[in-house]
């Protein structure tokens, strides 16, 4: 398991990070926290993926407004959601929305078929990624004892069992 989580682990973080994923740094701060990674990289790792799936996104809707529209509608609630932030914050949404589910992906979207200056877009994510790394991250990591004296009394069902019930339970609360 140990070695799994050395050789897979960072990549696995880079690309949950990717979609704007918590859970996976929830995860590395734990592992961190044990001794299986280190805080500075999975931060690292997920500040710089976070920050690069926002981007992505930015552009895509910037370059491909046909595009992102379609893949937008489906998500109407969401996105007026996502414009009733982006009016009443501005750009402190950019440091808001790394977390709240759902509306995560859909900002830079919205962000990028606005006339959102792209440099100023990437300032602002640059930072808003990098203080969601440290919070996420660092609070994991000192909170690692406590989830680890809590698998203990689980340890006969596993850790990796815990960690997919885990990720389960997450994957049905997202739907809703």
């Amino acid at each position: 398991m140990e070695s799994f989580i050395h050789d897979w682990g960072y990549i696995a973080l880079f690309l949950y990070s990717f979609g704007g994923g918590m859970l996976a740094l929830a995860i590395a701060g734990v592992f961190s926290y044990a001794g299986d990674l280190n805080i500075y990289y999975a931060i690292s790792v997920a500040v710089v993926s976070n920050f690069l799936g926002d981007q992505f996104l930015f552009l895509v809707a910037r370059n491909n407004k046909a595009y992102a529209k379609s893949m937008m509608s489906k998500w109407g609630r969401k996105i007026a959601l996502s414009h009733l932030l982006m009016r009443k914050y501005g750009v402190w949404i950019i440091f808001i929305q790394k977390y709240i589910y759902g509306v995560k992906t859909l900002v830079p979207l919205a962000m990028g078929l606005t006339k959102f200056d792209f440099k100023k877009f990437s300032i602002y994510n640059l930072l808003a990624s990098s203080i969601w790394g440290m919070i996420i991250g660092l609070i994991s990591y000192s909170l690692g004892q406590v989830f680890l004296d809590s698998l203990e009394e689980y340890k006969n069902i596993g850790i990796i069992t815990l960690i997919l019930l885990f990720i389960l339970i997450f994957q049905l609360f997202k739907r809703y």
